[in-house]
């Protein structure tokens, strides 16, 4: 290699001599060459960037683009994934005006071409080097810059306008001319989030791009030249001064007469402006669980969600879907003027304290003290600002909701709602929000109790209550009502929700088994606690995760994990890939779990859940549970039917702010909503009023009952006169659950079984308490302080001094997974 330069550097010497001496000594020969040889370098140069421009078939691809949709069950469109904020308009369904003043403007050659105006490349050249700059594109060198502007870039370059250049040649090559002028139309920026001619014509003009005028069409064309300059809303002079352009061009070229001209120069710029959202669709906030699922998918096949025309099929049914919504809105609202009147101006200005954490929390305030201001100055300057503090008063009592509806029989998700508003809170309470369950998650506590032999009947004492944690510590749980000091039927402290009552199932069985059965139920991404205080729902959970182990109930004690999307598709429905619901996994034993159901059943027979019978008629075979936290922090209730499980949250996202003690109770905040929700299901037949549970009535009660009775009369007599349009079909269990004979409580001294449900290990997730105290947590003098974080709220929050953990000696139990075909 040495030795080759060594060679080659006298001779790259004299050929560099040679050339400064031809340059000191032109000739005209040389003169004429060098000029002839400019083009040339320029066609080479050209020749060598054609691979670095659009493809033939990448052309050929986007002149078919479509976004992927997403379609509910039932074939309603619940999404479109697109690139841009634009609704495509075919060129028939635009104004002429705005075709002719596109033309006339920016390029009336255009008929005429191929792609480039040599006639006006030369004449913007020229006007270049004169100093006045020119640029000299047609509409399709500028629909190539618009549709790829990565590939060809933004920048003044001779780079960028050979790529222009050559993009815009194969765009000839693949499409029309009608066809360019409708991709340019649909695919050109207006500025606010608009793109395409009809979300220009919306968001300026309030009307469709076939109504716009002379003068409307004018006044977008005039925006092209630089859309911020001659924005009509900020600088209307511009604006017009660049429409009376247009139309000028219009009459040069002999497409609008200078008397009309003369007329219409004249009139002032009119605009209706409106900025134009993307429309949210029926179920936001599952969109966009979707759209983030599909990305994935779409980057591990090799598709683009946004061009390859994508179906995905989900789960959601639209009927449901419209009526989950109606009801959450409606039942929030009503709630919201209860949380205006108890947060009014006088409360909210005699709570100091927390206000001042409030505007301490906000943008304004941490600006502020970024600018070296003292925290009394701002505090002062902004809680003397009326707007800030409405504004700021408004954001924290804005009440919020989640709402989550699915099949028990296969996890299929029938309805999902966020938030109130998706625009407003795009923040999910149904995924994504981690809040105490409160007395929902009681049910764990009492399935465990079912699973190692204990019966409905057996009692507890309904008094005070101190249980011993160890190391001086003492749990002493209080319940809303005085104690009757009486014993109390394990179903009666479930359908009457007692605290007391529960901590001491809860004693009897141990923390472990209740979180592993939780677990094993369908709360599987949220960390649980191995704590007495778990069993009045202090560890923070998702709705999701509570309305599928709620479905474990309603399936016999079968879990099937939540499924959302069933297949994907291409444009031409071939389907690409299918999703079926999980292997069923029997968290709780048949008989455990039907006795269970029937005891909740109670809850809304006559318990805390009674409004679903009594305000909203309901005498379909349901059962449920209410919730309520702390400091009425959290309102949760969750009902099961045969058919469909359906749950609901509500409080706010600063838990700092909470309502009274009535409303904010899950039987009236919570409640209502999925009262309504089922209360329109099964009006409109959605589901099946006549469907019941496979849990024999009377085996969760007390003492003897006629339902039993009474339920076969009904049956028999709707065997006589069927519904004309819902006839009654006896659903068949699975082949497992045929050969399990009914439900008989255990003799008294019957041993109990050891509890021993499938293993789940749920990822660690950090979860720190919120701020406040609880008063059913008490201290003991000389306890030591307790290691690690606790639970707040709802049902014992952990004060200074207390320890909690695990009985002396008790440990978690690893447990085996069933054999194929066998249930506990």
């Amino acid at each position: 290699m040495k030795k080759m330069f060594a060679r080659l550097q006298p001779l790259a010497a004299a050929f560099a001599a040679e050339t400064l001496r031809r340059l000191r000594n032109p000739t005209r020969r040389g003169v004429a060459l060098s000029v002839a040889a400019i083009p040339g370098l320029l066609l080479l140069y050209a020749l060598l960037l054609v691979p670095f421009t659009p493809s033939i078939s990448d052309l050929r691809k986007a002149k078919e683009e479509k976004p992927a949709s997403v379609l509910s069950i039932d074939g309603k469109e619940l999404a479109v994934f697109k690139r841009a904020n634009r609704d495509w308009v075919k060129l028939a369904n635009m104004s002429p005006n705005v075709i002719t003043a596109l033309i006339a403007t920016e390029d009336h050659r255009f008929y005429e071409h191929h792609g480039i105006d040599l006639k006006r490349t030369a004449s913007a050249v020229f006007q270049t080097f004169t100093g006045d700059l020119q640029g000299g594109s047609t509409l399709t060198q500028q629909l190539a810059r618009n549709m790829y502007p990565k590939e060809i870039g933004r920048s003044a370059t001779v780079t960028r306008k050979i790529k222009e250049a050559i993009t815009a040649l194969k765009i000839e090559a693949v499409y029309t001319k009608d066809e360019i002028l409708e991709t340019y139309l649909n695919t050109v920026p207006f500025l606010y989030n608009a793109y395409g001619i009809q979300m220009a014509a919306r968001t300026y003009f309030d009307k469709s791009a076939d109504k716009l005028d002379v003068l409307e069409s004018a006044t977008l064309v005039g925006m092209l030249k630089g859309t911020s300059y001659y924005n009509p809303v900020l600088n209307p002079e511009r604006a017009t001064q660049r429409r009376n352009i247009v139309l000028a061009q219009m009459v040069k070229h002999g497409k609008l007469p200078e008397a009309k001209f003369q007329a219409l120069k004249k009139r002032p710029l009119k605009v209706d402006f409106e900025r134009q959202t993307e429309p949210l669709g029926p179920a936001p906030h599952f969109a966009q669980f979707v759209r983030r699922w599909l990305i994935e998918w779409a980057d591990r096949n090799d598709y683009n969600i946004y061009a390859d025309g994508l179906v995905v099929r989900t789960t959601i049914d639209s009927r449901l879907q419209a009526q989950a919504n109606q009801a959450l809105a409606r039942q929030a609202d009503k709630l919201q003027g209860v949380a205006n009147g108890e947060w009014g101006p006088r409360t909210w200005a005699a709570k100091k304290d927390i206000v001042k954490a409030f505007v301490r929390e906000s943008a304004e305030y941490k600006a502020a003290r970024e600018s070296d201001q003292t925290d009394e100055d701002v505090l002062k300057r902004l809680q003397a600002d009326k707007d800030f503090m409405l504004a700021l008063r408004q954001d924290k009592t804005r009440l919020q909701a989640g709402f989550v509806a699915m099949d028990p029989r296969n996890g299929h998700v029938r309805a999902w709602v966020g938030s109130r508003n998706f625009a407003q809170d795009p923040f999910d309470h149904v995924q994504q929000a981690r809040r105490q369950p409160g007395s929902t998650f009681k049910p764990f506590v009492y399935g465990a109790a079912f699973e190692n032999g204990a019966r409905p009947t057996d009692s507890f004492m309904d008094g005070d209550v101190e249980i011993p944690l160890g190391n001086g510590a003492v749990w002493r749980p209080r319940d809303g009502t005085p104690a009757s000091y009486a014993p109390m039927s394990l179903r009666d402290g479930l359908v009457y929700s007692k605290n007391t009552i529960t901590a001491q199932v809860m004693q009897s069985v141990g923390p472990a088994k209740v979180a592993s059965l939780a677990q094993a139920m369908g709360v599987r991404q949220s960390k649980l606690d191995v704590v007495p205080s778990l069993a009045l729902g202090t560890s923070p959970v998702t709705l999701k995760e509570m309305v599928s182990a709620y479905s474990t109930i309603a399936n016999s004690g079968s879990y099937i994990e939540p499924l959302l999307i069933t297949s994907v598709e291409d444009r031409n429905g071939k389907v690409l890939e299918t999703f079926q619901a999980a292997v069923p996994e029997q968290a709780l034993s048949i008989p455990s779990a039907q006795v269970l159901l029937d005891v909740m059943r109670g809850v809304i027979d006559s318990g805390t859940g009674a409004g679903i019978r009594s305000r909203y008629g309901i005498q379909a075979d349901v059962a449920g549970k209410t919730g309520t936290t702390q400091d009425n922090t959290d309102g949760w209730f969750v009902m099961m039917h045969s058919q469909l499980v359906a749950g609901a949250w509500v409080g706010f996202n600063d838990n700092r702010v909470t309502l009274s003690d009535y409303w904010g109770q899950g039987a009236h905040s919570a409640l209502p909503i999925v009262g309504d929700f089922f209360q329109q299901a099964l009006r409109t037949r959605v589901v099946d009023t006549n469907a019941r549970f496979d849990a024999p009535r009377g085996s969760g009660r007390t003492g003897p009952s006629l339902e039993p009775v009474i339920d076969q009369v009904n049956d028999w007599l709707r065997g006589l006169f069927p519904s004309p349009s819902q006839p009654v079909t006896p659903r068949q269990p699975p082949a497992e659950e045929q050969a399990m004979p009914a439900y008989t409580p255990p003799p008294v001294n019957a041993p109990q079984p050891s509890y021993n449900p499938p293993v789940y290990s749920p990822p660690p997730v950090s979860a720190s308490p919120p701020p406040g105290g609880d008063p059913r947590w008490e201290s003991v003098p000389g306890a030591r302080p307790m290691s690690g974080g606790g639970s707040g709220g709802g049902g014992g929050m952990t004060q200074p001094g207390v320890v909690i953990g695990l009985p002396q000696g008790e440990r978690a139990p690893q447990y085996a997974p069933l054999p194929n075909g066998q249930v506990r």
